[in-house]
């Protein structure tokens, strides 16, 4: 298996061959940033972790280079901190038992560049490689840009597959923009329970970026707390830790959708759900 970036790395926690540790993923993970990973794919991680027969494979696509420093980190240079992220995602790769972690290495301006081919090459031959069941990546939703980009050169590539090797199911996840805006309907809600002392453990790994002054590791257990008790208005919590996400299945099979459509449908029947509470209540 060959990638366009020089830069660009496979590494195996169980030293597995390459041949051997990428065909045998079930979840596959496509994250923009090192601890993207951890924030939105913990389902597949915890799907896979201790499993004698799901695999999670991880890819980030950026080098991490343009992140916040602070106190610690605060003099380190951009290819500094490109070896402390990388060497932090290594980290939670292990800790999560990951069958394999795919560095492909491009700039932000690369993976937002329209016209830049190799992320998206690269990205179809990791998926025709590893045959993944379940994909998860970012949100087209997000307000993050490279987020976003991430989420559409996935897309794309997905389409371009045969259509034997598509995955069974396609998830954008929430970073930088929650999904609590979605009608109950339309969310698809993970349940990440189980093993909480795991969902800790992978997202302290990151001293760089919480050392940096974002605390991602709070923050994001408590929006999965808070998906969890606020789910529903009527009923005792039935979890601890929810992730939402949006399905994004239908943007890879059958018809090319309009992926702007697609998304602007959920933003509608949010706005009609709304509208249409406040006019039963007689307003």
């Amino acid at each position: 298996m060959k990638l366009n970036n020089v830069n660009a790395e496979i590494f195996v926690p169980d030293n597995k061959p390459v041949e051997e540790a990428l065909p045998r993923t079930t979840h596959l993970g496509i994250a923009a940033h090192q601890d993207d990973l951890e924030i939105m794919a913990y389902d597949g991680i915890l799907k896979c972790f201790g499993s004698e027969k799901n695999w999670f494979l991880g890819v980030t696509v950026t080098n991490g280079a343009g992140s916040p420093r602070n106190g610690l980190y605060a003099h380190y240079t951009d290819e500094d901190m490109q070896k402390v992220r990388r060497m932090e995602q290594k980290k939670a790769a292990m800790v999560g038992e990951y069958g394999a972690m795919v560095f492909l290495d491009y700039a932000s301006s690369a993976v937002k560049d329209p016209k830049n081919q190799n992320v998206l090459a690269d990205l179809k031959t990791l998926f025709a490689f590893a045959k993944p069941s379940v994909v998860y990546t970012h949100n087209p939703a997000d307000k993050h840009d490279t987020h976003v980009a991430v989420a559409l050169k996935t897309i794309h590539a997905l389409r371009e597959l045969p259509e034997e090797i598509k995955p069974k199911q396609v998830y954008g996840c929430e970073v930088w923009r929650d999904f609590d805006w979605m009608t109950d309907s339309d969310k698809v809600a993970l349940d990440v329970s189980a093993h909480e002392n795991l969902a800790a453990s992978l997202l302290g790994v990151y001293d760089s970026q919480i050392c940096g002054g974002k605390r991602y590791d709070i923050a994001t257990i408590g929006r999965r707390r808070a998906n969890a008790t606020y789910y529903a208005s009527h009923g005792v919590d039935t979890s601890t830790y929810l992730i939402y996400a949006m399905d994004l299945t239908p943007l890879i099979r059958g018809p090319k959708l309009n992926i702007k459509a697609y998304i602007q449908e959920y933003i509608d029947r949010f706005s009609r759900e709304v509208a249409e509470k406040i006019e039963k209540l007689g307003y």
